[in-house]
């Protein structure tokens, strides 16, 4: 079984740039879909972006579309979130996801693989 876990929040300000990095353990993403999604407290929780194992496709939610870049290395160890021209309104707990058979790769329902979260908060 494939475990996740995220790295790489933190503390920055508005325009700034952030990576976040989802490292696997237990086995790689090969052939999995993978996928973005963050919280705020008492909030719901939304969808950020995803991408198929070959990349065939990749969504990105409206919010963050043109500023943050999803991708994975060449191994199946790594997914990254790169997040540009970052805002107050992006400051939430960051999650990782992973699912070998999807149907609706921007539900949350659809994952079944999940990290602990890295907190992203950006100051005005």
């Amino acid at each position: 079984q494939v475990r996740l876990a995220e790295s790489g929040g933190g503390l920055v300000q508005t325009g700034d740039s952030l990576r976040l990095s989802c490292g696997t353990s237990g086995g790689t993403f090969g052939g999995y879909a993978m996928a973005w999604f963050r919280q705020v407290p008492g909030k719901e929780l939304e969808f950020v972006a995803s991408r198929s194992w070959k990349g065939s496709w990749i969504y990105y939610s409206d919010s963050v579309k043109g500023r943050f870049t999803i991708s994975r290395d060449s191994v199946g160890k790594t997914l990254y979130l790169q997040m540009d021209a970052l805002k107050p309104e992006d400051t939430a707990v960051y999650y990782c996801a992973a699912s070998q058979i999807i149907d609706d790769a921007t539900n949350e329902g659809d994952y079944d693989v999940w990290g602990q979260g890295t907190q992203v908060t950006v100051s005005s």
